[in-house]
């Protein structure tokens, strides 16, 4: 690869390293006009799925009330648009590299409802008949679900439709591998072609490295900037975020302030003077009660409902293998209490007694103890893990206090015994079955970042947080991940 003369020139400003400048595919394509043709797209994407969602829902509410639609009804389509963009759903998009449609779930829930109740308002406009109760709510049910569902699968066209959105990063270099770790292989939204010092140059050469920043956007065909602020000289940040905006790429902050402190601030508005105010750390006793009886509701719907299936595993694994159904292990609860954390048993028995002689062959990150192959899993056991319906019993697990559908991951006494400190402060809550760990790879994160993830769930816990991420771990068990 040849560099750009740019980066030849501030090779003190500019990472030199090769891996941090990737040119864009067509330099003679302006990233300006990706830019906007990408945000169109998923406008587009979104606007038809809110479409599709509408006609869905209508439809089968005066199926099942054996009601007809008015020619005007056809109004009612773009009222979805109209109800869609009043929340601003459809500009979200441009201000996020991570665009997913079950963070959204709030304000598109939100936005069904008002929606239903337009229609209702004007029933007599768009609906041939009368509307009962449970058409209404037919209305609604249908609308939130077909919402989700398209909005989804917009967005998955829109990516394949359209180029991955390249990022320069402006920060230093450990942030850099951070963010690069995220985005492995591009992942799929976003990929980082380039990096750039933000620290104080000693020969005065940094108002001019934001000036040149323009010029490294177009050499790189940029489409967003992410920028990590230098606290002790804000103005060195203003200036390059004035720079980035100036050129029309996206920009997006990093703020480290946010890995102490997590996402759960309000902010107040002074007299025009901003200040953020947070949360405390933790539950209070009536989001403690909520939080607990979400759980038990949760659970014992899932043990009712999934009884036949486990009944039917637990004949294969005593057709499969020697030994108990149930897998009994301790670990560390919360308060650092130790528990009993239950499981379909995946190895063949004494696979505890055999681990020793498995170390040199440990293939998961410092701190933590996962094989690919693990010669102890029996036939059984690999599909178990594989769709992770070996987790089922930790139900039970659940509904005795021991364990919440979602929480900080439960460690054995070893794992847990490499944290101190604040750290600890993961423990203020119940470990979960599933939470942030899960979804990003429990044996991919190092242990140090699942303790950042951990410790920011207990400080950022609400009601919405949970559902999501339960809704962000089926499709994990459905790709068969074996997390």
């Amino acid at each position: 690869m040849t560099p750009s003369p740019l980066m030849s020139e501030r090779e003190r400003i500019l990472e030199p390293r090769p891996l941090h400048a990737v040119p864009p595919p067509d330099l003679e394509a302006s990233p300006r006009n990706e830019i906007v043709r990408r945000e169109s797209v998923f406008r587009w994407a979104l606007a038809v799925a809110d479409v599709v969602a509408a006609t869905l829902a209508l439809v089968a509410c005066v199926t099942l009330g054996n009601d007809g639609l008015t020619p005007f009804a056809l109004l009612a389509l773009p009222l979805m648009i109209v109800v869609s963009k009043g929340q601003r759903l459809y500009d979200r998009d441009e201000l996020l590299v991570n665009k997913t449609t079950l963070d959204q779930a709030p304000q598109l829930f939100h936005t069904v409802t008002f929606y239903s109740l337009l229609v209702v308002l004007l029933e007599s406009v768009f609906i041939d008949g009368s509307l009962g109760v449970l058409e209404i709510l037919v209305l609604w049910g249908t609308l939130l679900v077909a919402t989700i569902v398209t909005r989804g699968l917009g967005r998955w066209i829109a990516r394949k439709i359209t180029s991955i959105e390249r990022c320069l990063f402006v920060g230093s270099d450990e942030s850099y591998d951070r963010l690069r770790s995220k985005l492995p292989d591009g992942n799929g939204r976003a990929k980082l072609v380039g990096r750039m010092s933000l620290s104080p140059d000693a020969d005065g050469l940094q108002t001019s490295a934001a000036i040149l920043l323009g010029r490294l956007i177009d050499d790189l065909g940029v489409h967003r900037v992410i920028i990590e602020p230098n606290e002790a000289q804000p103005q060195i940040t203003m200036d390059f975020v004035r720079e980035a905006k100036a050129t029309n790429v996206r920009v997006s902050l990093l703020p480290r302030i946010l890995e102490v402190v997590g996402v759960a601030i309000e902010v107040d508005d002074v007299n025009g003077l901003t200040l953020l105010g947070l949360r405390r750390f933790g539950l209070s006793r009536s989001s403690w009660l909520l939080k607990r009886g979400f759980d038990v509701t949760i659970a014992t719907a899932g043990l009712i409902a999934m009884s036949p299936i486990l009944l039917v595993i637990s004949i294969l694994i005593k057709l499969d293998s020697a030994g108990p159904v149930i897998f009994r292990q301790t670990r560390i609860g919360r308060g650092g209490e130790p528990f009993e954390m239950w499981k379909l048993r995946t190895m063949i028995s004494g696979a505890d007694e055999l681990k020793p002689g498995l170390v040199e062959r440990n293939e998961a990150v410092a701190g933590l103890f996962k094989i690919a192959d693990d010669p102890r899993i029996t036939r059984t056991g690999r599909w178990l893990r594989n769709s992770s319906l070996d987790e089922l019993p930790q139900l039970v697990n659940v509904l005795r206090g021991e364990m919440s559908l979602v929480g900080p991951r439960p460690l054995v006494s070893d794992e847990d015994g490499l944290i101190s400190g604040l750290d600890r402060g993961r423990l203020h809550l119940t470990p979960g079955m599933t939470g942030h760990w899960q979804i990003a790879g429990s044996s991919r994160v190092p242990l140090a970042e699942m303790v950042k993830l951990d410790y920011l769930y207990v400080a950022g816990w609400s009601l919405g947080t949970d559902v999501r991420l339960l809704l962000r771990t089926i499709p994990y068990m459905l790709a068969r991940r074996g997390l």
